[in-house]
């Protein structure tokens, strides 16, 4: 297993392209880029806290929880436009994962407040030309996301399961299914399920943020194995551009700003 760094601050929803790995740093306010030699500061932004980044055409997207924005940024990290709300006014409650929409524009969760607030989780649609429209609601603070074929999948991460949707022609969502509950795939009940991403091998892996583990899953949510990391946490993770990596971003002290992390890469096979 390859250290990457132990500096991060909160390290959280992490993206390659181009062979370059894009980690958000929530704790630091930023977006880090790794390039397999050096670390830099991708992108910036004062009490952005972002929590993930994601591709949106050329540009880049993303999401900032703490100011409840959603970014777009150029290829050389110049912030090109902020978004604070939907196209019906709606506030951006809590910007957090983003999962390609594979038409050029993204779905983005909107976790809403930590508990014991109002349960008001949603997830947006943004689509390439710009237009920001709610898709569903009513969720446990939602969080990671990522489709399959014509099926979006959302993490709950309160209500410590996972749902789904069917993908319409226009981009809307419809069709909302259980998928698991993590306290019936042999993790804890209280399990709090944070990033997920689609793998090479066709299965899900699933992020805890209650532990420093990668459940992975197959497309029934049939538990297939876990991946441990040494840290108190392991809220995301993104695979290399081949698939023979998957990188890890974890944070050890999740108590305490600025919530110091460790990025982790480690072979798939």
């Amino acid at each position: 297993m390859q250290i990457i760094t132990r500096q991060a601050l909160f390290p959280e929803g992490p993206l390659v392209r181009d062979g370059v790995l894009y980690y958000a740093e929530y704790g630091g306010d930023r977006v880090s880029a790794w390039d397999g030699k050096s670390i830099s500061i991708f992108w910036s932004r004062k009490g952005s806290g972002p929590a993930a980044i994601g591709a949106l055409g050329d540009d880049f997207v993303v999401a900032c929880f703490a100011s409840n924005e959603v970014a777009i940024v150029g290829r050389d990290g110049t912030t090109l436009r902020i978004l604070n709300a939907d196209e019906t006014g709606g506030v951006l409650s809590g910007p957090n994962d983003i999962a390609p929409d594979g038409k050029g524009g993204v779905y983005l969760t909107l976790s809403g407040p930590w508990e014991p607030g109002p349960i008001i989780g949603r997830v947006v649609h943004l689509t390439a030309e710009g237009t920001l429209r709610e898709v569903a609601n009513d969720l446990h603070f939602a969080n990671g996301i990522v489709r399959l074929d014509d099926r979006l999948f959302v993490n709950e991460s309160e209500a410590h399961r996972v749902i789904s949707f069917t993908i319409e022609a226009d981009g809307s969502l419809s069709d909302r299914h259980l998928f698991l509950r993590m306290g019936e795939i042999g993790e804890a009940a209280t399990a709090y399920p944070d990033g997920i991403k689609l793998g090479p091998d066709g299965n899900f892996y699933i992020g805890e943020f209650s532990a420093g583990r990668i459940v992975v899953v197959d497309q029934s949510g049939t538990p297939l194995r876990v991946i441990e990391v040494p840290s108190a946490a392991a809220p995301n993770l993104a695979f290399s551009d081949d698939g023979k990596t998957i990188f890890i971003t974890a944070v050890d002290e999740p108590a305490t700003a600025p919530y110091r992390g460790t990025v982790y890469a480690l072979p798939t096979g």
